[in-house]
């Protein structure tokens, strides 16, 4: 059951027209009835990119992407159906009411709704702390020292949790918030963590607060620095997974860079909060920070909706090599590039941009050596490498890593590339890499959901179409009497035996809100991306002259294959050599009445020949 009523799904649409709001994002300009820009999905140097305001949708001609109002912003801001519904309704000022969830549903919705309220407060609360509190200044003082100036930390919220037991929770439970919603929302900590009703204390005391956003901007979680610089206590500390955060689907900054990350399709990863910051405010802005060091899955799959290629900015000690090396599955799994950047010994990206300066350190950035490179530079320092034996445990430990890509074609480019500087077969290269691979994919299916391993693929924005559906699709598209027609037939029988009937389904049950582009949202809103963009592309189409002939033929072109295939079916069977005599003789007889119907079927008005 659908969160948000279907009758509030269609006052979102109706308020927000799909000019103002992706002229909001970026200019159009008139182009005839249209819109055109250069698309923001993809490279281009002509626009390919049409905004349709009679039918309120959009499509690039050049990637493929396309649809209503809400799949622009889920494509753009990188969010769901229901998030683009939200932030489509804040837009217009409508509120969502939520009558349809069920008791527990409704209860978990509130809760987070709750959650993101507090974490909004908690920061504004350590943001003013951080402003005004005299017990702040060593806050103040390391913040300056790190280069971060009033108006740095005014931009990112960032904050002081005071040093002291319960001043948050007191703030939390002055503000209204109940006992229950403040433990859930991890920002205290339990004196018996299996008693919910025992005494409770603030997690972050007397730290700098970073807070933790969503792809969409809404603080989910905090992470909090130590001052003391020989304390004993961790020098960082999270916020505990909630229903608001999980640890490893998370990169801190990407609210801010994503647009950044999109231009370039190249992302700049930071160990630290403070090094993307720096980095941001530098003018380098395609750059996030994982939560912790190695990439999760699920967090290279989401770096992949943005960028082809991944530069590691760990530091240059033993724990960042490592860290890149964790890093790595998960990232070539996603059919990402990885580069290794190397810092001056000592540096990481925040000293160095602060003594050096940006030039300085995209220099760094645009030299990196890409992984395997980098990997065989460090192996070649080893003693012993020049032995043959040493080449050899070198290599396999590279094509460990050459394993984890998915893709054959790159992981055989890899290989080839790697024997040359290896100066081994490249035959014997491929077989210990597919080896390998074998192994990571064991690994991959044995290791618990969002450890490592690839995850499964993202459905594709294009879809090749059979020409006669492709021809019916676009004719029951813009013609009401062909739909009428189709609606009269036996169409859903026919429909069940092709392979992509289900685009014409789709139409017939959606026929009435084709009518109207007010409700062609809610028509779009129920296919797949791949469809969607597909229908979006006839829709942007000349209607077809002579529309119902043109749907008989393609519905009659579809009766014949029908019939064909029934016709190949009977032959199969006949050549059963345990047959009867009676059996065999009904199959002839009904190869003969389906060959009959072949050839009564009319000819057609389009050419299927």
């Amino acid at each position: 059951m659908s969160l948000i009523p279907e009758e509030i799904i269609q006052q979102v649409a109706q308020a927000n027209d799909i000019v103002e709001v992706i002229g909001g994002y970026f200019p159009l300009k008139r182009a005839g009835p249209a819109y055109k820009a250069l698309c923001p999905f993809h490279q281009e140097r002509s626009p390919s990119f049409t905004v349709n305001p009679a039918r309120q949708i959009f499509k690039c001609f050049g990637c493929g992407v396309g649809g209503s109002v809400f799949r622009f912003v889920m494509e753009y801001e990188h969010i769901d159906f229901g998030a683009a519904v939200r932030k489509l309704a804040e837009r217009s000022g409508i509120r969502i009411e939520h009558h349809e969830l069920s008791g527990e549903d409704k209860a978990r919705l509130n809760l987070r709704q709750r959650l993101l309220a507090l974490h909004a407060e908690a920061a504004q609360f350590f943001h003013t702390q951080l402003l005004r509190s005299p017990a702040a200044q060593p806050a103040r003082d390391y913040l300056k020292s790190r280069g971060i100036h009033a108006a740095v930390a005014k931009s990112w919220n960032l904050g002081y949790a005071p040093d002291g037991w319960d001043h948050f929770l007191r703030f939390a439970a002055s503000s209204g918030y109940s006992h229950q919603q403040i433990i859930a929302s991890g920002l205290v900590s339990l004196r018996d963590p299996e008693n919910e009703n025992s005494e409770c204390y603030d997690r972050f005391r007397g730290r700098v607060m970073f807070p933790i956003c969503n792809d969409t901007g809404e603080v989910i979680a905090f992470s909090g620095r130590i001052l003391e610089a020989d304390a004993k206590a961790a020098k960082y500390v999270n916020s505990p997974e909630t229903i608001l955060f999980t640890k490893g689907a998370v990169l801190f900054g990407l609210h801010r860079s994503k647009r950044a990350l999109i231009a370039k399709s190249s992302a700049i990863v930071c160990e630290g909060q403070l090094d993307l910051i720096t980095a941001f405010e530098a003018g380098v802005q395609n750059v996030i920070a994982p939560q912790g060091t190695a990439f999760t899955p699920k967090q290279a799959r989401i770096l992949k909706r943005y960028v082809d290629e991944v530069i590691l900015c760990f530091d240059s000690d033993a724990a960042g090599e490592k860290a890149a090396e964790r890093s790595l599955p998960s990232l070539l799994s996603e059919k990402l590039s990885v580069r290794i950047a190397s810092l001056p010994k000592g540096e990481d990206p925040d000293s160095l941009i602060r003594t050096q300066g940006a030039e300085a350190f995209l220099s760094r950035m645009s030299g990196a050596p890409e992984f395997f490179d980098a990997q065989i530079d460090r192996l070649s320092a080893v003693a012993g490498f020049d032995s043959a034996r040493g080449r050899t445990e070198a290599a396999r430990k590279i094509v460990e890593s050459v394993g984890w890509i998915t893709d054959p074609v790159l992981r055989e480019f890899h290989v080839q590339k790697i024997a040359t500087r290896l100066e081994m077969a490249p035959a014997e290269l491929n077989k210990l890499a597919s080896e390998a691979a074998v192994r990571n994919q064991a690994q991959a299916k044995r290791a618990p959901a969002g450890e490592s391993g690839p995850e499964p693929e993202p459905v594709s924005r294009s879809l090749t179409v059979d020409p006669t559906i492709e021809l019916l699709a676009h004719v029951l598209l813009h013609s009401s009497d062909a739909r009428q027609w189709l609606l009269e037939e036996a169409w859903e029988n026919r429909l069940n035996s092709e392979p992509q009937g289900d685009i014409i389904e789709h139409i017939m049950r959606g026929s009435h809100l084709l009518e109207e582009p007010e409700t062609l949202h809610s028509f779009l809103g129920g296919l797949d991306p791949g469809t969607e963009s597909f229908v979006s592309t006839l829709l942007n189409l000349a209607e077809i002259e002579h529309p119902l002939e043109v749907a008989q033929d393609c519905w009659n072109e579809l009766e014949r294959r029908q019939i064909r295939r029934r016709i190949d079916s009977a032959k199969a069977k006949q050549r059963n050599p345990a047959l009867s005599l009676e059996e065999s003789g009904a199959l002839h007889q009904q190869i003969l009445d389906l060959q009959k119907r072949l050839f009564d079927i009319a000819r057609p008005f389009s050419p299927f020949r």
